[in-house]
């Protein structure tokens, strides 16, 4: 399959834009305007503000993520890209057009949902054949396509089967290629993996990715779930209270948030309420409540006395035998109060000597059983001055 050379360059911002804050940058193309641009949407329901006040510009080809909490207000977005809602104020217009008179089904846009929403009295090919019959398109062309469909999502065989017939991962194929076969602008996906046990959730991620990449569509994903996001997506809005907190490349919102929430919505990380005792080019030297001094990276514009939150990642944290002197200035000391092992790695959770909490990860990286800190072992754990994080929200 050949691909424009805006689609390869866009793909490009994989490598191109890690560094890049807010707005996606491509290499050697950009589009005049963006395949899609949220202009100030709001959306209320009575009282509640579902959507409050957002903008975002969707590049083509670019593999974009609503991620949030329930009730945030992703899904009511995706809903008046769709069509299916309409927003109170604002806009939301395609390749520079709004879509504010344009009905759902005339929008070069689809949905898929959790639900798959299969017609269970049609066939795998009737399904996903459905879209082009209701668009007119002639059998012949409708024949072709839809086995050109089949065969890309790897289910030619069952084409004669009925939804019932169907795992949940096949079920979640039959819908992505009927989203698909007409090769929409957009494609909505609403928690399209949310239904699946973690092993085939895993599977369909790699699917999601390897379709999105060779047909150059621009994808629209919808989720909670923070390690899908980051494993999927070219940016990531992180939403909270129908609000954008931060849009971003994944690794900027994992190494860098914005604020508290964003930090704590996403993976694991240590949270605690900080002033700023005195602040250089090389670092600040922050009051941690529980930790006492500590020594983290140098912030912008942050003078002498500004109350924050300090934040570290628990993978940042090395975690020894009390017994051993710690060799960064960045250490404290404590015992082992529980520990949690998912194979490759070991989450330790400490209580310090000052009575707070502290947690610190482990890679199980070397050969053989995992070898462990025990319950109520006297360790110490040290961190370098550029993992911290200060936070002032």
């Amino acid at each position: 399959m050949t691909h424009s050379s805006s689609f390869v360059d866009a793909k490009q911002k994989r490598t191109d834009t890690r560094g890049y804050t807010g707005t996606l940058a491509i290499s050697r193309f950009r589009a005049p305007v963006p395949l899609l641009e949220i202009r100030r949407v709001t959306r209320r329901f009575g009282d509640f503000v579902a959507v409050d006040d957002v903008s975002i510009a969707v590049e083509p080809g670019e593999f974009f993520t609503l991620l949030g909490p329930s009730g945030c207000g992703k899904t009511t977005l995706l809903r008046m890209i769709a069509g299916f809602d309409m927003p109170d104020e604002g806009q939301i217009l395609l390749d520079g057009k709004d879509l504010a008179d344009t009905p759902p089904e005339r929008r070069p846009v689809h949905t898929v949902f959790q639900s798959y929403a299969l017609f269970p009295h049609m066939t795998v090919a009737q399904n996903v054949a459905f879209p082009l019959r209701m668009a007119g398109r002639p059998a012949q062309e409708v024949a072709r396509r839809t086995q050109e469909e089949l065969d890309i999502v790897h289910l030619s065989d069952k084409a004669g089967a009925y939804p019932h017939e169907l795992s949940g991962g096949q079920k979640q194929r039959v819908a992505l290629a009927r989203g698909l076969v007409n090769r929409p602008r957009l494609l909505l996906l609403d928690e399209p993996l949310g239904a699946l046990d973690a092993k085939l959730r895993v599977e369909m991620q790699l699917e999601l990715t390897m379709l999105q990449k060779n047909l150059g569509i621009t994808f629209i994903f919808v989720t909670h779930a923070q390690y899908e996001a980051l494993a999927l997506s070219d940016r990531i809005a992180v939403m909270n209270s129908g609000r954008v907190e931060q849009l971003d490349t994944p690794d900027h919102i994992y190494g860098s948030p914005r604020n508290r929430f964003v930090a704590d919505f996403i993976g694991k990380i240590n949270l605690y309420n900080c002033s700023v005792i005195a602040t250089s080019s090389e670092s600040l030297r922050l009051s941690v409540a529980g930790l006492g001094e500590v020594w983290a990276p140098p912030h912008a514009d942050v003078p002498a006395g500004t109350a924050g939150t300090f934040a570290l990642r628990p993978e940042h944290a090395r975690i020894v035998p009390r017994s051993q002197n710690p060799l960064m200035k960045n250490h404290l000391f404590g015992r082992v109060r529980e520990f949690f092992y998912v194979g490759d790695v070991t989450t330790y959770v400490i209580d310090l000597d000052s009575g707070v909490r502290f947690q610190a990860l482990l890679a199980n990286s070397a050969p053989g059983r995992a070898k462990f800190f025990e319950l109520g072992d006297e360790v110490a754990v040290e961190w370098p001055n550029e993992a911290g994080m200060f936070l002032s929200r």
